[in-house]
Order: structure tokens, then sequence, then C-alpha cells
């Protein structure tokens, strides 16, 4: 996994007031939770690009003032309206001892049940993952080619090297969802051609018997 640096500044006062003036600056209130103290910082909200606004997930590595520290991002809130960025909670990394991310699924391979006419509908777009931050990877890549319409893959269907995986095991990931066009057999599809075919016959003789002065039929 990547690991991207943030530049970051104690917070020399607490409060809804000073969080308050800090947003209004354009920075962002942020807490590492630490092994035996939490640590108050704040940072600009440009530094949350590379972060927030990608499809991996990344170790962090913050800067703040004289002090450095290894985490990962836990949690963050977002303005209702504005959709900037409000908090953000990161934990701090240890040599071997575990961590709990979310890590962004990825998926690729072209699925039978997709090419057949069905839809991907992705159920959980990440996966609650325990591991060592060396272990971490920046996503988790599911291959959905052989999986076909009215298929689906579940999280205990997942195995990956060195990690664990937190969610339920029966919640489902994601699944190729019914078509119903593509679930005909060619024999449905026979029948409501024949069917479409004496259903229009049918209307035009009807028009024809209706029209004045059209001769009847030999």
């Amino acid at each position: 996994m990547k690991t991207i640096e943030i530049n970051g500044t104690f917070r020399t006062e607490l409060g809804k007031k000073s969080s308050k003036e800090l947003r209004k600056a354009g920075n962002v209130p942020c807490v590492i939770y630490g092994k035996e103290k939490n640590i108050h910082f704040f940072v600009h909200e440009n530094s949350f690009k590379n972060l927030v606004y990608t499809h991996e997930a990344h170790l962090v590595q913050l800067n703040i003032e004289d002090k450095v520290y290894s985490a990962v991002l836990k949690d963050m809130q977002f303005h209702p309206v504005k959709d900037n960025i409000l908090h953000a909670d990161f934990i701090e990394l240890f040599p071997h001892k575990s961590v709990v991310i979310n890590i962004p699924v990825k998926v690729s391979g072209d699925s039978a049940g997709v090419l057949a006419g069905g839809k991907l509908s992705i159920k959980r777009r990440t996966l609650k993952v325990k591991g060592l931050a060396e272990n971490l990877p920046e996503y988790l890549p599911i291959d959905i080619t052989n999986l076909k319409i009215h298929e689906g893959i579940k999280v205990g269907e997942l195995t990956y090297d060195k990690i664990e995986l937190l969610d339920p095991k029966k919640s489902m990931v994601l699944t190729i969802a019914t078509s119903r066009v593509a679930q005909k057999t060619d024999e449905e599809v026979l029948a409501e051609e024949t069917a479409a075919a004496a259903a229009a016959a049918t209307t035009a003789a009807a028009t024809t018997a209706a029209t004045p002065g059209t001769p009847a039929a030999e």
C-alpha cells in the first residue's frame, strides 16, 4: 500500500468555537487515536485531495510540526450541503499490531452474465479488513469472469493473503442482476416473435375489412 504525506499543525485550543474558526480559514480539524493518548491537530483541506478522492486505500505519514506519525484514515465527516470535509479521524499504526481499515474492491474480468445482457450490481464498494500495515493492499481484486446471470459473490467466498475480512460472510459483495431478456430461451424468443407476427396479421386483416370499397377476397 502506498503512503501519502500530509503536513499539519497541533491545535492549541479545542472546542466548537476553535473548530469553526479553523474551518472558516480552510482547515480541517483532525484527531489521531493513539495507543496512550489522542492527538489533536489540523491540516488544510486541500491536503486531503489525494487521500479522499481516490479509488484506492493509502497509508498516511502525518508530519505535524516536529513530530511524525504513521496512520490510516478511520473516518471523515462531510458537510451535508456543501460536501466539504468537516473532520477527519486517524488511527496511529504500530509495528506488529494489526489495524482495521476499509479497503475498496476492484472488479476485473468480463462476466459471462454481463455479456449475455445482465447488469453488474455492486452491493459493497469497500470491505472491512484486519491486518498488519505492511500487508494491507491498496484495493481488493475480484474477478467476475465466470459469473452468470443471477449469480454473485459473498464475503465468505473471498480470501486474500495475510489479511482477514471482517464483514459478515453471508453478505453479498456483488451480483449479476437478473435481465428478463437475457434469460429467455430460444424457444421463448421464437414463440414471442410468432405471437407478434400473428397479432400483426390479425390487425392488418381487421383494418382491411373495415375499409369501405375494399373488394372481398375470392
